[in-house]
């Protein structure tokens, strides 16, 4: 889940979903409907396939989507299926980890198609489940995976609490009920008092975009999903777990602990929380321009010891 930035832990100034880029504003064919995308277009050295967590949208990678065009990198910023400008069906099951991942997988083959560089795949909280899902799916489709913020397996403690309040809510007054009651909790954060106008309008904005029954789905998804890093490690994906030094949703503890079981490269940003991208991009884009420069692979020895 995507709330508002800024703490001891953050950079002081506001960059965020609003900050200035080059991209295009495109979409793709999804499995259920088309999918919107910021694509800062064609490059020589490869693709990068940025896909957002619960709640979150496209606009989550805005102030890194230029500097990674300048890298000579193509960025490729998605919403989901029912996120802000991406439609998706009316039933909740139909957003499941496999069934997002298989819009991911789809993405990702077209951009496959119209570049012969690497093609590497990054997930931000929620967004990592899913493209963990893509990648064992389909591995040789992928040069890498970053695992942005994210853990291995469900979601647990204060934000998967607030997750349990959902279904009453949206029951009780749909999206906007449930927008007015984050808005309302999140006043009582100094983070997000600390959030500019312009951002918070956006934030708003973008909530009351999203699907009611993407919602519900992809809350379903978050809570059950099982461990399977062993089957991500078996892939031998290059994978690289990155998170903020003062993460609040799968702790800086368990994404180290993860990162080990996978014989990853780690990385801890500082100055970030739960969202690096927006909280720190100058240090997330040197994190992650390096990993894809020389995608490190995991590590066979651990690949075999866990089968």
């Amino acid at each position: 889940m995507v709330l508002p930035g800024g703490s001891e832990h953050t950079a002081p100034h506001d960059l965020r979903q609003l900050a200035a880029h080059d991209a295009a504003r495109v979409t793709f064919p999804g499995r259920t409907g088309p999918l919107a995308a910021l694509d800062t277009g064609p490059a020589e050295s490869g693709t990068v396939l940025l896909v957002a967590g619960y709640t979150g949208s496209k606009e989550d990678f805005a102030p890194l989507l230029s500097p990674i065009a300048d890298a000579g990198l193509r960025a490729v910023a998605l919403d989901q299926r029912g996120q802000f400008e991406s439609p998706g069906p009316e039933d909740p099951v139909e957003y499941s980890v496999a069934d997002l991942a298989a819009d991911v997988v789809t993405v990702a083959r077209q951009l496959r198609e119209a570049s012969d560089g690497p093609l590497h795949l990054l997930g931000h909280s929620f967004g990592g489940l899913v493209t963990r899902a893509a990648v064992l799916a389909e591995p040789a489709l992928f040069d890498s995976l970053t695992l942005l913020g994210s853990g291995p397996a469900r979601l647990s403690g204060p934000r998967a609490e607030l997750l349990d309040h959902l279904s009453p809510l949206l029951d009780a007054g749909g999206v906007q009920l449930v927008n007015d009651t984050l808005e309302q909790l999140a006043m009582t954060d100094p983070r997000a008092q600390a959030v500019p106008a312009p951002t918070q309008d956006f934030l708003t904005r973008r909530f009351l975009a999203n699907s009611a029954a993407g919602l519900r789905g992809m809350a379903d998804a978050m809570l059950g999903e099982p461990d399977r890093v062993a089957a991500l490690a078996a892939t031998g994906v290059p994978v690289l777990v990155a998170h903020g030094i003062a993460d609040d949703a799968w702790s800086p503890t368990v994404q180290a602990d993860m990162a080990q079981r996978l014989g990853a490269r780690h990385e801890v940003i500082v100055h970030a929380v739960h969202s690096p991208a927006i909280e720190n991009p100058a240090r997330t884009l040197e994190v992650l321009l390096s990993f894809w420069a020389a995608p490190v692979a995991v590590e066979e020895d651990w690949t075999e010891a866990t089968g």
